[in-house]
């Protein structure tokens, strides 16, 4: 046991650590005991640890960075998302990281990610709290005890939130920074003790080492798969209904949030967790993430109300309230996390402005233009100052974790697309009758019995008709929704008001792509909305 912990305590000094106290692979038991004898966490009345992240309560998309070498310079698409950072800097502040961990207790913990032995990449976490380290044990693949004896990582990641940068002199934008070193396979968080940092830092990571290394295309999105071994991926930004949609009875989840798509086409998640908002929770909206809730999961910035219950109600620390828990909190999953055989894929789009159809079948070209698109539209009261809606475009519905050029994971997905013979369907969980404010929300229900005559083939049968301005193909008839919903324009009591918001949503979808057009095939160009504001309607 002396040998085991003396080799455990050289192996953080190759990285320069000295003379930490150094906790091995705890148990979430032993981690949240830790947190809570230090203050740094309670526990809600059910057991559950809840901490506060602090200052920040989100990621900062502003203070990532990607260092900038040989092995980067010509991949990356450099610009507001991916920032570039000069190597000697990286060494210094990764010094600097080291010196301050130096003498302190500290977590560290063994695990990987990728469920699909091919592709499993190893990771080393060393963290300053004991409850990050428990945030990594619930989100990453846990090992076995046997394969933590002969551990090698293929990346690390060093995870200090008490750290601070000095701009001056480590060449960040202030003082927390996330920075990924693809070289040295190294990822340096500091000066935020948002846990999501380490879990969208390793994202990052694997969304350039996939597909420039192992043809797998990574996705941010869900995935489920049927009794018949039909698997059904889903896109979609925050609040589009990605996790309420992908939870189905009937079918068995892989994953919530990020996954792999190999040239085998085959489906694999990269997580061993899920990583839920946990706003306004309840358990008849949410019952897997409600009951997923218990000893092994971890809350994050919520209030407590007057008897130590948790009001998910309260958004007063934050709107991003989040609850971390492994995989195996939910019943239904697939075991292990991957599936062959994708049949359907589902781009989620919240429109408030009550434009796109409620479900529509996309061509090739469609689904690669509406992938680059990754369209959503925030609503009046998400955010301060927004009155009314404004559409919002992520690109590949996950831009800020994407450090290639959005056509390259968009070809990808045409391509695998066209071999696996998918169906790629766009479905509006949005508004319907006129834009927030005027129409109503699409209700859940419906959403669910489009999706349930999808997965099932019973729109493979029925006619379509063309979307006079979007192009996009409506299906004239769906089981279990009423009919008139189908076309939107139905659903408005004034058509030229549904036609003026249609064009005014298409200007919105041009004007955002034409960063990518240069790099954009014709075929792709051609998925886009069949008029822009400068065409006359004689026409439509």
């Amino acid at each position: 046991m002396q040998d085991l912990l003396e080799k455990q305590s050289a192996s953080l000094e190759q990285y320069g650590i000295k003379n930490a106290t150094v906790q091995w692979n705890l148990s979430p038991a032993e981690l949240q005991k830790i947190t809570v004898e230090k203050g740094m966490g309670k526990e809600t009345l059910n057991g559950t640890l809840a901490v506060n992240t602090g200052k920040f309560t989100g990621r900062s998309p502003q203070d990532r960075y990607l260092v900038k070498d040989e092995y980067t310079a010509d991949r990356v698409w450099w610009g507001k998302v991916n920032k570039p950072f000069a190597p000697e800097k990286f060494d210094v502040l990764q010094e600097a990281i080291v010196d301050y961990l130096s003498g302190k207790e500290i977590y560290a913990r063994d695990g990987y990610v990728c469920a699909d032995p091919k592709y499993k990449m190893n990771v080393r976490s060393v963290t300053e709290y004991p409850w990050s380290n428990f945030f990594v044990n619930s989100m990453f693949l846990r090992l076995e005890e046997s394969e933590k004896q002969n551990f090698k990582e293929e990346w690390l990641i060093l995870c200090a939130p008490g750290f601070e940068a000095d701009p001056a002199v480590h060449g960040t934008r202030q003082a927390n920074f996330s920075i990924l070193n693809f070289t040295k396979k190294i990822a340096l968080i500091g000066g935020s003790a948002y846990t999501g940092e380490m879990k969208k830092g390793i994202f990052s990571a694997l969304n350039m080492i996939l597909p420039t290394e192992k043809d797998v295309l990574p996705m941010h999105c869900s995935a489920n798969v049927g009794e018949d071994g039909d698997t059904a991926i889903f896109f979609g930004l925050s609040g589009t209904g990605k996790t309420t949609l992908s939870a189905d009875p009937s079918r068995k989840l892989i994953g919530d949030d990020e996954h792999g798509w190999t040239s085998e086409n085959n489906i694999f998640n990269f997580e061993g967790g899920c990583y839920a908002k946990v706003i306004d929770l309840s358990e008849e909206k949410e019952p897997d993430i409600f009951r997923a809730i218990k000893p092994g999961a971890l809350l994050e910035n919520v209030v407590f109300k007057e008897d130590g219950t948790v009001d998910y109600m309260d958004g007063s620390i934050t709107q991003n309230t989040r609850v971390s828990y492994p995989i195996d909190h939910i019943d239904n999953i697939a075991v292990p996390s991957y599936a062959n055989n994708p049949k359907n894929i589902f781009f989620l789009t919240c429109d408030a402005f009550g434009v796109l159809p409620p479900v529509s079948k996309l061509t090739p070209g469609q689904a690669a233009y509406h992938f680059i698109s990754g369209y959503t539209a925030k609503v009046a009261g998400t955010e301060a100052g927004i009155t009314e809606p404004v559409p919002s475009f992520s690109a590949c519905f996950g831009s800020p974790f994407m450090p290639l050029h959005p056509t390259v994971y968009a070809e990808m997905l045409s391509k695998k697309m066209q071999e696996a013979g998918v169906n790629v369907w766009l479905i509006n969980t949005g508004w319907s009758g006129g834009p927030h404010g005027v129409g109503s929300r699409i209700k859940l229900k419906y959403t669910r019995a489009m999706i349930t005559a999808i997965l099932q083939g019973e729109l493979d049968k029925v006619d379509y008709d063309q979307h006079p301005i979007f192009g996009l193909n409506m299906p004239k008839y769906c089981p279990n929704v009423p009919t008139e919903i189908l076309d939107p324009m139905n659903t408005w009591l004034q058509k030229g008001a549904y036609i003026s918001k249609s064009i005014q949503l298409a200007h919105s979808f041009h004007l955002n792509f034409e960063k990518f057009s240069e790099q954009a095939s014709d075929v792709i160009i051609e998925g886009g909305p069949l008029i822009d504001e400068h065409h006359h309607l004689d026409h439509v």
